[in-house]
């Protein structure tokens, strides 16, 4: 699975996904339905949709960390829908950096020790993890701060570490679920702004969700899921009245 990809291709292709959970009682509970969409490398998208509405599910299929009931999930051209678990490890690990709002640091280890956690899965040599965490530490600004544990930083500077974390691994593709979730709305705004200035630099592409209009303005475009049905795809629209919340077949 390559990640050098011509602009054309998309980084990831989603093709008819519905997902199902077994209930209690009996039978099962539909909560994807039919979802299709393309995103291409250095797009910038919002997955956006109220609680409930199946976001959340299909981020999870997007990352690799469940799969799809049917349908086929293509990531950097490569079908991953019939992967086993531990091929999906893989794939999270060499392949995606993610970003979610409560941090996932570990509070008794290091800043340093933080972003260098998914280099150890990979089996890089320590000089090596601890050259290629300095370098992401002072690229979100933070190199003074690699001693320090997690619970001596404020919200945003954890999320900053995060996100050194998700880029330590050098991913073309960023999932960031909720990033500003636990943020006041100024370290939020600096979340994402540091988001936009990644997408536009390093031309680094990322998925993130989020249940509100305010946020996905950040983004370039808005793929709108309600009741597990894309209702609207596209471009930011001037305003969340734009979006339609039912779907129609």
């Amino acid at each position: 699975m390559g990640a050098a990809m011509a602009k054309n291709t998309p980084v990831i292709s989603m093709h008819k996904i519905c997902k199902s959970f077994p209930m209690e009682m009996g039978g099962e509970q539909q909560v994807l339905f039919d979802n299709t969409f393309d995103i291409y490398p250095g797009e910038f998208v919002s997955i956006m949709g109220p609680s409930g509405s199946g976001k959340s599910t299909c981020m999870n299929i997007i990352g690799a960390l469940d799969t799809a009931t049917s349908g086929t999930y293509k990531l950097y051209g490569t079908d991953i829908t019939t992967m086993s678990p531990d091929e999906l490890a893989v794939v999270r690990n060499e392949h995606i950096g993610f970003v979610f709002q409560q941090f996932n640091l570990l509070p008794k280890r290091s800043v340093l020790d933080n972003v260098m956690l998914p280099l150890m899965y990979r089996g890089l040599p320590m000089t090596e993890r601890i050259r290629r965490a300095r370098e992401m530490l002072k690229l979100v600004g933070l190199e003074n701060f690699e001693t320090y544990l997690p619970t001596q930083l404020s919200g945003g500077m954890k999320q900053r570490v995060a996100i050194a974390r998700a880029l330590a691994g050098n991913p073309k593709l960023i999932l960031a679920d909720e990033p500003t979730g636990a943020l006041d709305s100024k370290m939020g705004n600096e979340i994402l702004q540091f988001f936009k200035k990644l997408n536009r630099d390093l031309g680094i592409t990322i998925i993130m969700i989020t249940h509100e209009f305010d946020i996905a303005m950040y983004s370039d475009r808005l793929i709108h899921i309600y009741d597990g049905h894309i209702t609207y795809d596209g471009k930011i629209p001037k305003s969340e009245s734009h979006i339609p919340k039912a779907y129609k077949k």
